[in-house]
Parts: structure tokens; C-alpha cells; sequence
């Protein structure tokens, strides 16, 4: 079975020579990039598993690098890894589309737990059917991660496919915010919900344009997903 290849970047060379030893140690072929705009040129030439991206970055900082990523790929796990302590910095982060935003000091064994469900997740493709569902005035293809409405197509990430599939299946359900935490990120901490939040109101404002549709805040439990009948 192939090494899962990870796209690294930072630009600290004693940490980055101390987190790459140990993902080698554990398995994965780790890539390593001092700057940006070096990651991005090996990213269009060179295929990847994973990415793990620093933000104050040389050249190209974390948060634009991610945004060229996802241009060109949806699918790929993106984990950020900053100083950065802000929480607007970790919201732009998953606005930005990364699936997780991890703190410096960080856990080596929290990282390589994050790396490890994320993988498996990718490698399952949790959207693997061939299906796609019809809401309100839009088509939804899961497995290509697109929103058509009246020939107009909208890009999803992967976490905001499994989102709208995982609301789609449970509609008119008053569904638990840990129940959806666990279901979609496999965790329900307190940074995991407010990614939720985030992923949620990124949904909301693409499914805005079709009022048959609404995403409803359930106050101390969670949220229902409703389509009204044309």
C-alpha cells in the first residue's frame, strides 16, 4: 500500500525538521516547503493526500496558498497550523475551506489523530454513490461536490457536501448539534462546533437564493433542515 503524501509547509526549520521526522516515523512522506509560492508550483505538478499549511508563510502566506489549493482541488484535507491565535484568523482559515486549525504549541499525537481521520475519511469517500438529490430549485451531485441552480454551478467542498447530505437525509428532523459533530467531524469539542457554525452559514448564504429552503436554529438543541413543498 502507498505512503498517503502530505504537502507541508513552514518555514521554522527546527519545528519543521521535528514534525516531518515525525509523520516519517509514523509512515506518512512528508514534503516539505519553506514558502508559499514553492508549495503551490509542487501542488499543480505533483499529487497530494494531504496539506498541512502555516500561514506566515514567505512569498505566499497559508490562507492564500489554501485558497489556490481549493481552485484546483475540493477534496484534499487541508490543516492549518499557526500562531495565529486569533479567532477571526481560525475562522477566515475555515471560510477559506481547510477542515481543521490546530494552535501553536501544538500536540504531535493530536496532529497525527487529525491526519489519521481526515485520511481515512478521504480514502473512504463518504460521498461514494452515484446519486444526486434534488432541493427546492437545485440539483446536488455529492459525489462531484456541486449545487446546480437553473444552469448556474456552485463548487462545495468536501465537508460542505457531507453537511448538505448528511441534512439532506435527515429532513424535518430536529438534529442534535452532537449528533451532527460526531456524524460529519467525528469529534464534538468546542472548536469543532464552531466550525460547524461556519460551514452551516456557508451554506445558508449559497442556499439563500431559493427562500423553499432554510437551515433553522434550534436554540439548546441544534438545527433542522427543511425544504418547503413548490
Amino acid at each position: 500500500m502507498a505512503k498517503c503524501k502530505i504537502l507541508y509547509t513552514e518555514d521554522d526549520q527546527t519545528l519543521a525538521f521535528l514534525t516531518q521526522d515525525n509523520l516519517e516515523q509514523n509512515g506518512y512522506e512528508v514534503v516539505h516547503f519553506t514558502d508559499g509560492l514553492s508549495a503551490l508550483e509542487a501542488f499543480k505538478s505533483q499529487s497530494f493526500d494531504l496539506g498541512i499549511l502555516d500561514i506566515m508563510l514567505p512569498k505566499m502566506d497559508g490562507f492564500e496558498l489554501a485558497t489556490e489549493i481549493r481552485k484546483r482541488n475540493v477534496e484534499i484535507p487541508l490543516i492549518f497550523l499557526s500562531a495565529k491565535t486569533l479567532k477571526e484568523d481560525r475562522i477566515k482559515g475555515l471560510r477559506l475551506g481547510a477542515d481543521d486549525y490546530l494552535v501553536k504549541p501544538f500536540s504531535i499525537e493530536e496532529l497525527m489523530l487529525k491526519i489519521d481521520i481526515f485520511l481515512k475519511r478521504s480514502q473512504k469517500n463518504i460521498l461514494p454513490e452515484a446519486k444526486q438529490f434534488s432541493i427546492g430549485a437545485f440539483q446536488f451531485d455529492p459525489q462531484n461536490y456541486s449545487l446546480v441552480h437553473h444552469g448556474e454551478k456552485t463548487k462545495l467542498t468536501q465537508r460542505e457536501s457531507e453537511l448538505l447530505q448528511f441534512f439532506i437525509e435527515h429532513q424535518n428532523t430536529a438534529l442534535k448539534r452532537e449528533v451532527i459533530l460526531k456524524s460529519i467531524w467525528g469529534d464534538d469539542d468546542y472548536f469543532m462546533g464552531r466550525s460547524l457554525d461556519v460551514f452551516i452559514s456557508r451554506l445558508r448564504k449559497i442556499l439563500s437564493i431559493d427562500p423553499s429552503i432554510y437551515i433553522e436554529n434550534l436554540h439548546g438543541i441544534g438545527f433542522r433542515f427543511t425544504v418547503k413543498p413548490n
